[in-house]
């Protein structure tokens, strides 16, 4: 049996790999991120992403913040080499809006904002106050999960290297382009 650091270290990977790929699929293919959530209107990058790429035994670490801040420094990482190690996601289901920090190497949730629900005004609104305030939790919880679930499926397939890979290298290509 793998001791947990060991295998802790040994594919913390995949959640780098799941959040660029996420990137990619906000970017190139949104309509395919509804297999998570069909309830889903948008998910789009919010206002920071981390990135680092470890070439020649050196750690590069790259931190893009802001609500209009461009992403054209994550993508020239990328191109070099770089994965995304955590992720601002904005979720959008009807007139709700959630705001979430995704990290890659655990895919730990932070810094979650869930949309405004009803005041409480009596005591016994307490109760339904907090069940839906766990159900918007949740709910993001879930997505989660679910993404990581599409990207493990394509991830395994036999395909993700003659693929995928392609696919993500062109998309990077091209938006370093500026095409």
């Amino acid at each position: 049996m793998l001791d947990v650091s060991v295998a802790y270290n040994r594919y913390k990977f995949l959640g780098h790999e799941f959040l660029t790929w996420l990137w990619f699929k906000i970017e190139t293919d949104p309509e395919f991120l509804k297999k998570a959530d069909p309830e889903l209107d948008s998910l789009i990058i919010g206002n920071r992403v981390v990135l680092e790429n470890s070439r020649h035994n050196r750690e590069e670490s790259i931190t893009i913040r802001g609500d209009s801040a461009g992403l054209e420094e994550g993508l020239i990482a990328l191109k070099k080499g770089g994965k995304v190690t955590e992720i601002n996601l904005v979720y959008h289901s009807g007139d709700h809006e959630w705001r979430f920090n995704v990290k890659g190497e655990s895919l730990a949730l932070s810094s979650l904002k869930v949309p405004q629900t009803g005041k409480v005004e009596k005591k016994d609104d307490l109760e339904g106050a907090v069940l839906e305030r766990l159900y918007l939790v949740e709910k993001i919880v879930y997505l989660t999960y679910n993404l990581y679930t599409l990207f493990i499926a394509v991830r395994v397939s036999t395909d993700w290297d003659s693929r995928s890979v392609g696919e993500i290298n062109q998309w990077i290509d091209r938006a370093v382009a500026g095409k």
